[in-house]
């Protein structure tokens, strides 16, 4: 496995630069995942990102590089301290540097000499993969850039990669595994490919980072799969769309950051009192206010497990990676509407923007709900009392009955009350539905050890890092340890959690906010208190080797 960062300032072609990589990279085999760390500007700064490589699909980023493309000399500044002794940096003959690993390459000049000096970042590529045994020819070459670029840019760009590849020598043996089939992914393409897979029919948004590719991934394909991908106002226009457009019967979703979900909790709680399905993606970037919008935090989940005024059910359900984003994004539809109940989504900026390679999808997952006999020797009643909760439900334009729909509280038919007992009868029979939202729910997945004496817990994004840090861990071998990571997270899914809590030595939660809020949770619901905690908050995603690092610093 090998680690491989890009650096340079926003406008200078890193993210091309990654994305040539990554088809590369796929192309020979590679499980690839790549993590970005972007500075909120158009030009200028540093931005770079980590492209981990190699015969297994590596799940998280690592901090230790065994090279460097540095597209200018701050880069090398910043991340040559991370780079391991016999590591390499590649970087243009213009750059200074006094460091021995330095490789230069006249690359502005080879790709002036091409036809476009723009080109550069192709340079460098085609040199790095010769570096490590990955084989670039014309043919294949074509076939990365026409995928990448614009159509008058494809020959110059092959040329240049082709030059780079020629003028470098490999180093190291190739880490190439059988990835060639697989598709590249990020977060939040994956998390819109389950939406497409489940039938949405409806999106609203209002571009927020790191939700915006959403809306802009789904616009791109509205066309084509009939669908509705709006650009609202505001997220109050957002949410109130999706529910609209859920009460005429269309699959509905709208998605954005913790600022503008603070601006839908109102029609959050009319989703739940009119009792329409609704599908809510946050993706979480770092507050108050505007705070980091390009960063990454886990700050939002006690604020959307009970964002509303008053109560009402919901689930809420964290994407853990890639292909948990593509399915559980599935699952939200179907138990949005079997439930007619709001469904959050809970992802960051870290999950949202991480590429990776996942294996290509079955489209036909989704499923519909059941639907029971709307018709009663009284006709039909839109909230009809329900053990379950779960009252018949039809659809504008159907002539069995009335659609009614109302924010304020109602009886049966929909119709305003306010007498109490109406109310209470109403509010338990909404109520119910969070019990049996319960029989849903999944128990969170166990990495490591089935016995550990040491058992961290995390949730959402956690994952790929957790699932690192325990491996490292146990190779120690001076102990056992094992990580629970929550998808679902509200209800709180507890068996698991307490059975492998009486066996362990220590219990530590592993989260990207300041509060500990999974700890906090987990001790409300369980009594669990959490022996100590691994906290990050500074916008940036902890790693597996950090976490590793610092639960032994806590001396376990």
């Amino acid at each position: 496995m090998y680690n491989l960062l890009v650096g340079g300032a926003a406008g200078q072609g890193v993210e091309t630069t990654v994305a040539i990589l990554e088809r590369f990279l796929k192309q020979a085999g590679c499980g690839i995942f790549t993590m970005r760390d972007l500075m909120s500007r158009i030009r200028g700064g540093h931005n770079f990102a980590r492209i981990r490589f190699g015969e297994n699909a590596p799940k998280s980023h690592s901090l230790l590089l065994d090279g460097i493309i540095a597209l200018n000399a701050e880069t090398i500044g910043i991340h040559q301290d991370d780079l391991k002794p016999e590591g390499f940096i590649l970087c243009d003959s213009s750059v200074q540097t006094d460091d021995p690993r330095a490789i230069m390459m006249d690359m502005a000049n080879i790709a002036k000499t091409l036809g476009n000096v723009r080109a550069a970042g192709s340079v460098a590529a085609g040199a790095a993969l010769k570096y490590f045994g990955i084989p670039v020819d014309a043919e294949h070459a074509a076939a990365v850039f026409e995928a990448s670029l614009k159509a008058e840019l494809v020959d110059v760009n092959v040329r240049a990669a082709l030059a780079g590849h020629q003028a470098m020598a490999q180093k190291v043996d190739p880490a190439v595994g059988t990835f060639s089939d697989h598709m590249i992914v990020s977060g939040n393409e994956a998390l819109t490919l389950g939406a497409m897979a489940a039938g949405i029919q409806f999106y609203s948004a209002y571009p927020m980072s790191p939700s915006t590719s959403i809306l802009e991934f789904l616009s791109g394909k509205a066309v084509e799969l009939g669908i509705v991908a709006e650009q609202a106002e505001d997220e109050i226009a957002a949410i109130n769309m999706a529910i609209g457009a859920s009460f005429a019967g269309a699959r509905a979703m709208t998605g954005t950051s913790g600022g503008g979900f603070s601006l839908m909790v109102e029609a959050l709680g009319l989703s739940g009192i009119a009792e329409i399905p609704l599908v809510v993606v946050d993706v979480q970037r770092p507050g108050p206010a505007t705070g980091l919008p390009t960063r990454t935090e886990q700050a939002d989940l006690k604020f959307v497990i009970s964002a509303a005024q008053g109560e009402f059910p919901r689930m809420v359900i964290a994407l853990r990676h890639h292909e948990d984003a593509y399915l559980q994004t599935i699952r939200a539809f179907d138990i949005a509407e079997k439930y007619q109940t709001p469904v959050i989504l809970l992802s960051d900026q870290y999950l949202a923007d991480a590429t990776t390679t996942i294996p290509l999808q079955d489209p036909g997952l989704a499923k519909s709900s059941e639907k029971d006999d709307i018709l009663t020797q009284g006709g039909y009643a839109r909230y009809r009392y329900a053990d379950t909760g779960i009252s018949p439900r039809i659809i504008p334009g159907d002539n069995r009955g009335f659609a009614a729909a109302d924010s304020d509280e109602h009886d049966e038919h929909g119709r305003i009350i306010e007498d109490a007992t109406t109310r209470m009868r109403m509010m338990d029979k909404r109520m119910n539905k969070l019990e049996m939202l319960k029989s849903e729910i999944i128990e969170p997945d166990l990495l490591g050890e089935q016995n550990p004496e040491v058992l961290l817990i995390g949730w959402g994004s956690m994952y790929g890092p957790l699932d690192e840090a325990v491996r490292l861990m146990n190779l120690k071998g001076d102990k056992k340890y094992a990580a629970l990571v929550f998808g679902d997270i509200w209800p709180l899914p507890h068996r698991l959690l307490e059975e492998m809590a009486l066996g362990a030595e220590a219990v530590i939660n592993v989260e990207q906010n300041y509060t500990g809020q999974l700890g906090s949770l987990v001790r409300e619901v369980t009594g669990i208190k959490t022996s100590a905690s691994v906290l990050k908050y500074d916008g940036r995603q902890l790693s597996g080797e950090e976490i590793a690092e610092r639960v032994a610093k806590e001396g376990f």
